[in-house]
């Protein structure tokens, strides 16, 4: 049978099959020997084939070709990536330059990974009910920097209906990926998006304004007037993976852009002569926060370092 995968708890997933089904599933034994290079060969999005047993649950044996997905390097040693969702349409990176905060490098890093995967984002700055008025001015000014760069970014409230309807017209007919640090409020937007859901919520630590950790798996869920929303555990940061170290400008579109110009084809844009992207920089054409992130990027590659979020 050929089925959906809407839920991983890590030891088995939940599908949905053709017919509208609910099942319980669990790879097949030897599926891991197949040489996949991620912790997890299943990811919720992906399509499958299942063979069903009476006397137990059926069992994945094929997963169907993705037309793309998301990954994280885990935090640990391993060289493996982790497959976040498959099949997506859309991210929404949902982010908070208060309450917590959601620093530019994460969100750049952030970025970086979903061009190099192909995926669209949109980035949601979250709280604006929250924010002083100094708030307010750096998340306008963050906004313009992420529109201007070619991002879908706007600042909202999840308590505000207006705010809230507007998403829902971006989301329906569409598997969106919800995405961001813990405690920038993905579970109170989901609760308001998605009726019946009723996700966990938690206060963010007031004496270190960082959030703590409510969704503990992935989960596809459906959308009532069409589309998915993926929800996924809080993500503290990224590692660089999979990327050459040139490569990593290519994943940066205004970089990408300005290097066209360079005197030298492979420019790290570090000290090279006749770097056109350290001008832009310096004319304010590449924002320094973007260009200190695509350092960072670069630091980090050579030296296989995985870094959070702050």
């Amino acid at each position: 049978m050929k089925a959906l995968v809407v839920k991983n708890t890590g030891s088995w997933y939940q599908v949905r099959t053709e017919d509208g089904r609910t099942l319980d599933a669990k790879l097949k034994g030897n599926y891991r020997l197949k040489g996949v290079k991620s912790t997890n060969p299943v990811a919720v999005g992906d399509w499958v084939l299942a063979e069903e047993d009476r006397e137990s649950s059926p069992l994945i044996y094929e997963v169907e070709e993705r037309k793309n997905y998301f990954v994280r390097k885990p935090s640990n040693l391993s060289k493996q990536l982790h497959v976040i969702a498959a099949n997506l349409d859309r991210i929404f990176l949902i982010a908070t330059v208060n309450y917590p905060v959601t620093t530019t490098a994460f969100i750049d890093r952030f970025l970086a990974t979903a061009e190099a995967y192909r995926i669209p984002v949109t980035i949601i700055f979250n709280k604006s009910d929250r924010y002083s008025e100094e708030d307010r001015e750096y998340a306008e000014a963050i906004v313009k920097l992420y529109r201007t760069i070619g991002y879908d970014c706007y600042l909202i409230s999840a308590l505000k209906d207006e705010d809230l309807s507007f998403l829902a017209a971006i989301l329906k007919d569409r598997i969106t990926l919800f995405s961001g640090n813990s405690g920038v409020g993905k579970s109170t937007l989901l609760n308001r998006l998605v009726e019946g859901v009723n996700q966990k919520t938690r206060e963010i630590s007031e004496y270190h304004n960082k959030g703590m950790h409510t969704t503990t798996f992935s989960e596809m869920l459906p959308l009532p007037e069409g589309g998915y929303i993926i929800d996924t555990p809080g993500i503290k940061g990224f590692g660089v993976f999979d990327m050459e170290g040139v490569e990593i400008s290519h994943y940066f579109p205004e970089i990408f852009k300005f290097s066209e110009g360079c005197r030298f084809s492979d420019c790290t844009h570090r000290k090279e002569p006749g770097c056109a992207v350290r001008k832009a920089v310096e004319e304010h054409f590449i924002a320094e926060s973007r260009y200190r992130s695509y350092l960072g990027m670069l630091d980090d590659n050579s030296e296989g370092k995985y870094r959070e979020s702050q």
